[in-house]
């Protein structure tokens, strides 16, 4: 394989029709008779079960979905001494032949495309249609970071040449990468960070969040199916202190992290505090969180407004890095925004996340279920609750969707990451007071405008701290190859998933540069 067709995202399914649906309940009902999985530690072709980590259904705690060991520290030690030895192997194989493990790795989700979003939808409780989209932007990250491969191998950028001397320049793979991946996006996010890291010649250990083993080995078993060397692709199961150990190992070279600021900013300071003779510079590949802005002009069409807004606020009950958390109305519309918004919400579908039509189902756990239930009582008790969802009586983990107004300026629920069904509103004077307010957070992740007048647009785009900033739509539902997705400031390091520089943090540049007029011959 020395060429590849052009990059297409994977098309979603269309859930409004009947087969769709039928077929996915099939998978679900097949699935549920296969549970618990069992998940292990798996180095190279050695596996070990266990059952000390359990994920259960959101929406139905007492069904466990998957079982596996914790790993520990020894293991971790295991896992990154057998990538370490199946590294040069790897980084030797052909950019073509990595390509194909990868595109023959999506192949094989594709092929069970219906089982894997089954899966999502009873580890992480994701509605059917972010669970479908949750496996094919799995499977292009592996499509995607497969041309990119070919890219970096075969046309590397071009150097200035000069008479008698010939410069190149070719990337060559980092280590042993450790993958610490979240669940919200329990199959695209590892899948994604895992992708790149093989593409460009790097073994892996991935460490899967302790609420989605069960979707984390399936990225590995798609990935080994594919064709990548059991030795250099680890599965390591656990929970926060396995992550800690991996990434303080100093055979690990590269971090790929998606998660919490607090975790990813511990996972720096981790980095920078290895001894030099570790012999490298881990380099941290971090997402953060967000605090995500929507700006509302005067001039806005309300009726784009109003469902852009309360879908990234309230899909998957607000558990996307993504999701829209504030609102900055222009006050001469603001009373028309929040009626609106508040019938909105009095009509979202609120269930559980196996019923089709499901938008808002339960928070992944008891604890977010608590974290969103305080924030909200806390706006209630310091500002005005405009709308309220009340959730179901089912015995799950669900949060209501709420919208808050009129809350003081140092409020938390203003300032703080929720990741839940919670949004507040505020009113401003003119744009340029919600740009000062957007520009006084520390998180720069999504945005969003909803404006007529193409000079507000500009004005907006050239203030926006933000790394996706969306203009007259949701701001949630980033694809891989059209809106590269990465934060800036404490919402990550800035680099952007999905497109095309995503893969040089994995590489290091090495540059030859030799010396053409020799003088004399080589006799051998």
């Amino acid at each position: 394989m020395t060429a590849l067709p052009a990059f297409r995202n994977e098309p979603l399914l269309e859930l409004r029709r009947a087969p769709e649906r039928a077929r996915l309940d099939d998978a679900l009902r097949a699935l549920d008779t296969r549970l618990p999985l069992r998940v292990p530690i798996w180095i190279g072709d050695e596996r070990r079960d266990g059952d000390a980590l359990r994920s259960t259904d959101p929406g139905t705690p007492d069904r466990v979905v998957a079982t596996a060991p914790i790993a520990t520290a020894d293991d971790a030690h295991a896992a990154v001494a057998a990538a370490q030895a199946a590294f040069p192997a790897w980084a030797a194989t052909p950019a073509a032949d990595r390509a194909a493990t990868l595109v023959r790795g999506a192949a094989w989700m594709r092929e069970r495309r219906a089982e894997l979003a089954a899966l999502c939808v009873r580890e992480c409780a994701k509605p059917w249609a972010e669970a479908d989209a949750d496996v094919a932007e799995a499977i292009d990250f592996l499509e995607y970071y497969a041309r990119g491969a070919l890219v970096l191998a075969d046309a590397p950028p071009g150097l200035v040449q000069v008479p008698g001397e010939r410069n190149t320049l070719r990337y060559a793979p980092r280590g042993v990468c450790a993958v610490i991946a979240p669940w919200n996006f329990p199959l695209a996010i590892p899948a994604g960070m895992t992708a790149a890291a093989l593409a460009t010649g790097n073994s892996v250990v991935l460490k899967p969040a302790e609420q989605a083993p069960g979707c984390g080995r399936m990225v590995v078993e798609a990935l080994r199916a594919g064709g990548v060397p059991p030795a250099a692709l680890a599965l390591l199961p656990g929970e926060g202190e396995t992550g800690a150990a991996l990434a303080a190992h100093p055979g690990v070279a590269t971090i790929a992290f998606t998660g919490s600021g607090a975790v990813g900013l511990e996972l720096l300071r981790t980095a920078a505090a290895k001894p030099p003779q570790a012999g490298v510079l881990t380099r941290v590949v971090a997402e953060m969180g967000g605090k995500n802005c929507v700006l509302v002009d005067a001039d806005a069409d309300l009726d784009d407004a109003v469902p852009a807004i309360v879908h990234s606020a309230f899909a998957y009950a607000g558990q996307k890095c993504s999701a829209a958390a504030r609102v900055l109305v222009h006050e001469a519309v603001a009373d028309a925004l929040l009626e609106r918004l508040a019938g909105a919400v009095a009509v979202l579908p609120v269930g559980q996340a196996e019923a089709h039509g499901t938008v808002t189902g339960p928070v992944v756990e008891e604890a977010a279920q608590a974290r969103v239930a305080r924030y909200a009582q806390l706006a209630s008790d310091t500002g005005t609750i405009a709308a309220r969802r009340d959730p179901p009586t089912s015995p799950g983990w669900f949060a209501g969707p709420t919208v808050a107004t009129d809350l003081p300026s140092e409020s938390p629920v203003l300032s703080e990451e929720i990741f839940g069904p919670l949004l507040a509103v505020e009113r401003v004077c003119d744009l340029d007071e919600a740009c000062d307010r957007v520009d006084a957070l520390p998180f720069a992740l999504t945005g969003g405008l909803f404006a007529r007048n193409p000079r507000t647009i500009a004005q907006v785009a050239s203030r926006s701290p933000v790394g996706n900033l969306y203009v007259n739509r949701g701001i949630t539902g980033a694809m891989v190859g059209r809106q590269p997705f990465g934060g800036n400031r404490l919402s990550g390091t800035g680099t952007k998933a999905g497109g095309p520089d995503y893969l040089l943090q994995f590489v290091e540049p090495r540059v030859m540069t030799e010396n053409t007029m020799r003088h004399g011959l080589v006799v051998g």
